[in-house]
Order: C-alpha cells, then sequence, then structure tokens
C-alpha cells in the first residue's frame, strides 16, 4: 500500500537523525531529497530505492515547489513508499504544509516525521543557547526571505527582549539590519551568524548590528546561514564546545563496506570530526567454496584468518552447516587486531596475530610454530595475495587457500558529498581501486589521501596519488595519528 512520509532530517549532523526518521527511510521505495539534506543520509535506504534531486540551491532551484508535489503524487499513485527528504524540521519553514496539502488532495495517506530544527541546534553547536535564565525567556523565529517585505511587523520584533533568529536570509542581511534600526533597535545588539552549522564547515562571525554585515562579507559566510540577535550571543565562547573538539573542520571519507565502518565512524566523530560514509565495497559471499574441505576441516592444523570478513564468512559457513566448532583441532592465526576481536566475538582465542597490518608480519610470527606436513586452510578474499599460500608451502607443508568471499565495488547513492571531504582513509587496494572507479583520479588527488599500510600506499602511487602512511598498520594506529596528521594540515593549509 503506498504511502508518503514526510522526513524531517536535522541540521546536518547525521547523528541528530532520529530514529524513528531512520526506519522510515529503510521502508521508502523512492525518495526525493534537496541540498540541505546531509551527506549520510541516503546510506539508510535500502539498495532498490529510487532516488530524485530536487536542488533547491538559493536562486537557482532545481525543482519548483509545485513540480515537487506533483512528482510525490505521481509516485504515491505508482504504489511506493516515498520519502520526502527535508533538512531540518518539515514545519519550520520547511514547506512540509505545503506537500501535505497536496497529497491530501489526492486522498493519499502521509505521515510527517518531525526533525532537530536548525535555529535551536546550529545555536547549540555555536555555544548559543536561544534562551537563558535572566538573559532571554522567549525567541521568536523569522524568516530571513521575505525581509524586505511588508508581511513583518517590523516594529514589534524591533521591541523585542528576547532572542530574535532570521533563518535564510544571509542575502537579505541587509535589509533586515536597517528595518530592525529604522524601528529602534540599539545598534549595539549582539548578533551572530553561523554557517553551516553542526557540520564540518561550520563558521560563526560575532559582532553587532552595526558591524555585522561588514564583518560577514570579510569572513565570506555562504549560504545556509542562520542569524541571532540579543544577550545570548555573549555566551558564544563560554559554551562553545563543538569547536573545540581535536578534529572540528575535518570531513574524513571512510571507505569500507557500511558493517566495518561503524566502529571507526563512531570514534572519529566522539573527537569531533565529520565523517562521510562511502561504501566503496561491498561483499559478495561466496562461502559455499569451502563445501571442497567441508568433509576435512577437522584435518588442519593451523586456520589462518585474514580479515574482519573473512572471521564472519567462516564462521557463518560453520553455522549454516551445523559444523560443531570443537570438531576442529586447528590453531587459529589473525592479521590484525580488528580480526582477532572478530575471532574472540565468537569465543575463539588467537594463535598468533600479525601485529602490523600485514601478511608479512603474520608470516614470520607464525613460522617459528610451522611443522613439515602439517595441514592449512585460509578461508580469504578472491583478491587475496599468494604471498601466505607460497610461503608456508616453502617449508613443506600442505595449504588450501578457499576464495570464500569477493569484494566488489560499491556504489555512491549522493556523488556531491565527496565535495566536502577533506581526508580519505583507504584500507585496501580495493578501496583505491573502487574509489577511482566512482569518483577519478584527479578527484582523488584533490583530497588528503591516508593509507593504512604500505600495499594501500603501493596502489595509491600507481595512480601518482600522493598519500600519507599509518605508523601503526591499523584502525588503532589511525586513531592514534589522525589529531597529529590533522594538525600539521592545517598547518600546512594556513601557509598557502
Amino acid at each position: 500500500m503506498s504511502k508518503v512520509y514526510i522526513i524531517g532530517t536535522g541540521p546536518g549532523d547525521e547523528e541528530l537523525l532520529t530514529l524513528k526518521a531512520v526506519e522510515v527511510l529503510k521502508e521508502c521505495t523512492a525518495v526525493l531529497y534537496d541540498r540541505l539534506v546531509s551527506n549520510n543520509i541516503l546510506n539508510y535506504l535500502n539498495e532498490n530505492c529510487e532516488i530524485y534531486y530536487c536542488g533547491k540551491e538559493p536562486g537557482c532551484h532545481y525543482k519548483s515547489q509545485d513540480e515537487i508535489n506533483k512528482i510525490l503524487v505521481s509516485l504515491a499513485k505508482e504504489g511506493h513508499i516515498v520519502g520526502r527528504i527535508k533538512g531540518g524540521d518539515p514545519y519550520v519553514f520547511g514547506r512540509g504544509g505545503e506537500e501535505v496539502l497536496s497529497l491530501i488532495e489526492e486522498d493519499i495517506e502521509f505521515e510527517v516525521i518531525p526533525g532537530v530544527t536548525s535555529p535551536i541546534s546550529v545555536l547549540n553547536y555555536a555555544g548559543i543557547p536561544i534562551t537563558q535564565r535572566e538573559i532571554a525567556q522567549s525567541f521568536h523565529i523569522v524568516t530571513g526571505m521575505t525581509a524586505s517585505k511588508s508581511n513583518i511587523n517590523w516594529e514589534a520584533i524591533s521591541k523585542e527582549k528576547g532572542t530574535l533568529v532570521f533563518m535564510m536570509g544571509l542575502n537579505k542581511l541587509g535589509s533586515i539590519i536597517e528595518n530592525l534600526i529604522s524601528n529602534g533597535k540599539d545598534i549595539n545588539t549582539k548578533v551572530a551568524v553561523v554557517m553551516r552549522g553542526t557540520s564540518s564547515k561550520q563558521k560563526k562571525v560575532v559582532g553587532t548590528l552595526k558591524n555585522i554585515e561588514a564583518k560577514v562579507k570579510e569572513a565570506k559566510l555562504k549560504s545556509p546561514c542562520i542569524i541571532v540577535m540579543g544577550d545570548v550571543v555573549e555566551l558564544n565562547n563560554k559554551l562553545n564546545w563543538y569547536e573545540r573538539n581535536p578534529l572540528f573542520g575535518l570531513n574524513i571519507c571512510i571507505t569500507r563496506s557500511k558493517e566495518q565502518s561503524l566502529n571507526l565512524k563512531k570514534k572519529l566523530r566522539r573527537l569531533g570530526a565529520e565523517v562521510t560514509e562511502i561504501n566503496s565495497i561491498k561483499i559478495q559471499e561466496t562461502k559455499e567454496n569451502l563445501d571442497a574441505v567441508k568433509n576435512r576441516l577437522g584435518d588442519y592444523d593451523h586456520i589462518i584468518l585474514t580479515s574482519v570478513n573473512g572471521v564472519k564468512v567462516f564462521f557463518n559457513y560453520l553455522i549454516e552447516n551445523k559444523i560443531d566448532i570443537r570438531t576442529i583441532k586447528a590453531k587459529f592465526s589473525v592479521i590484525g587486531k580488528g580480526t582477532r576481536k572478530a575471532l574472540e566475538e565468537r569465543g575463539v582465542r588467537s594463535f598468533i596475530m600479525g601485529k602490523d597490518f600485514l601478511a608479512e608480519g603474520l608470516f614470520e610470527e607464525l613460522k617459528p610454530h610451522l611443522t613439515e606436513g602439517e595441514k592449512v586452510l585460509i578461508p580469504c578474499s578472491s583478491l587475496s595475495r599468494e604471498y601466505l599460500k607460497e610461503e608456508i608451502e616453502k617449508l613443506g607443508l600442505y595449504v588450501d587457500k578457499i576464495h570464500t568471499y569477493n569484494t566488489i565495488c560499491g556504489e555512491v547513492k549522493n556523488k556531491r558529498v565527496f565535495e566536502e571531504v577533506d581526508f580519505v582513509l583507504y584500507t585496501s587496494p580495493s578501496t583505491v581501486n573502487n574509489m577511482i572507479n566512482m569518483f577519478s583520479v584527479e578527484e582523488i588527488k584533490s583530497k588528503f589521501s591516508i593509507a593504512i599500510g604500505p600495499q594501500t600506499y603501493k596502489a595509491l602511487k600507481e595512480k601518482s596519488i600522493e598519500a600519507h602512511v599509518c605508523k601503526e598498520h591499523s584502525e588503532e594506529g589511525f586513531l592514534k595519528e589522525i589529531i597529529e596528521i590533522y594538525n600539521n594540515y592545517k598547518k600546512e593549509w594556513r601557509k598557502w
């Protein structure tokens, strides 16, 4: 049964998306979105969802509101579960009411999902409370787009003692100031203008009615911006928390599969970074290849797992085939802490862990424990190197290397998100090659590239892409270094 959801997705920070919005996005079979929707929202959609971009750029709307209303109606009549994805809250200058009325006219079922509204949340991220005891007991939110027209009672709002907030008013700032002052507003009233609030591109300018317009021009602020006036602006430094985070101002792209991105994404956000998730790889399981050795799993002396995906697919195979882990006598060895953790989560301790994110490191540590004539199983990606198999066979052991999954190229639902990215973290040669397929070498070169290890660095260098290589070839090593990398990057950037 068709239905239309008008979905508020908040001001920009993905973590301000509501639980209900996430659930509804997963149900949609078609969505319409515009430029104010934050970078990862489309990642919550199912793979087969149809996606339509509505534009809504200032001064150059891609689709008119009437066109959007008609598309919503048309998609619903085709039988879709439609999502109209909007920044902020649909009913706070979001034209959500107009869209709902068009649905009512056609007797189409709808639901409106509230979103965290930007006039409150953006000010929070800028260190400005919209109300404060003994300072501001009220607030008024006004659309700045009609500032030059006569339908705003300038005399009334000029006399208000509470907080004034103007949305979508950057291009009308001069007119707003003129109307307020001419109606008696003190020229020394504190004013702040916040650009791209709650994102890595957040920028704040503070002044008074007298000088704010000049300061905004000097800072080269661009839409979208929120303008706030009143005594609460005085608190912006004292209550500033977001801009003090060590990675504030950094938009970093992580290129792993969706499942593997979760932990790193969370840790980077806690440091203040905005994280753009582009799942450049998808895992296609081929665990049926293990059927060839199914009856011999108990014969192996060593099982080597080289990735988190390798662990997941191998143990899924055991579960699906009702194979008791106790029948496997082999010692499990792994590459990297992430793989070790994935193994331990399944109740198995690793025998040897290669500390470096490299097959060479694991082989050197495992070598003294290998005996001629022993049997080794390596369940791994179809793109994995032959190094371990070849080196272990040289020692007189029997090695079965089984491809249990393919690493295939993912897809990006909104290519515009890459424009906002500053850093890109690559965790394997596959992520390098797939990102180049998704974008281009030139686009990749315009970003600061970080390789998790030497093999990944080699893949970048082969495309003449300069990159920083992590000292420790692991996710933990990257996290230890990222603040230092970012601080050095900012120093170099300032020189330019």
